[in-house]
């Protein structure tokens, strides 16, 4: 399967069933819907489900999506949520994930592949049709990600995995510029 065949249509009013095809039932893990770092935690844990769904669904109503839907042949197959670093507060807050200098950036804040097409290889395909995309779109000129990288051997659990592993952004063509943990690297990308 090559990236041409992995479509990616930003998140609107219109792709909207799709995402929720992708995202399932269950919004994601733990009913996310995507709003995890975008909210405080409280604000996330009372809003778990349903109030997180109706929040990202007002965001897919802006003219700058919140991320983009992927595509296999016309089936909702992921999802990668993103934006300017700017709407994620709690991640500026986070000891962690805080910037590591002034540059703008477009941060890749989740990526989710939908239950029964995981096991594919898709995350660098989605990663590079993601970037191909932002080249197009973005404002900023670099993509920045905050992966986990599991120790040898381990699987990163789905509440760490939700931004991504980085052995799949490196295969994406991303480059390492941070490292605020062992196993937390900061990966960016340049679109131009």
């Amino acid at each position: 399967m090559g990236i041409s065949q992995l479509e990616v249509r930003p998140l609107t009013p219109d792709t909207w069933e799709d995402f929720e095809t992708v995202m399932g039932a269950g919004g994601g893990a733990r009913g996310c819907w995507c709003m995890h770092w975008r909210l405080s935690i409280q604000e996330w844990m009372e809003g778990k489900g349903d109030g997180n769904r109706a929040a990202m669904c007002e965001l897919a109503k802006r003219e700058t999506p919140p991320g983009v839907v992927a595509y296999l042949d016309d089936e909702p197959v992921a999802w990668c949520g993103f934006g300017d670093r700017s709407e994620y507060p709690r991640m500026r807050r986070s000891p962690l994930l805080k910037p590591v200098d002034d540059e703008p950036v477009v941060s890749l804040t989740c990526l989710f592949v939908k239950k029964g097409r995981r096991g594919e290889g898709l995350f660098s395909k989605l990663i590079s049709a993601v970037c191909e995309h932002l080249a197009q779109t973005a404002e900023a000129n670099t993509v920045e990600a905050y992966p986990v990288e599991p120790a040898d051997g381990r699987k990163a659990g789905a509440d760490t995995a939700m931004t991504g592993i980085a052995s799949a952004f490196l295969a994406a063509g991303f480059t390492e510029v941070a490292r605020p943990r062992s196993d937390r690297p900061v990966l960016r990308y340049a679109l131009r």
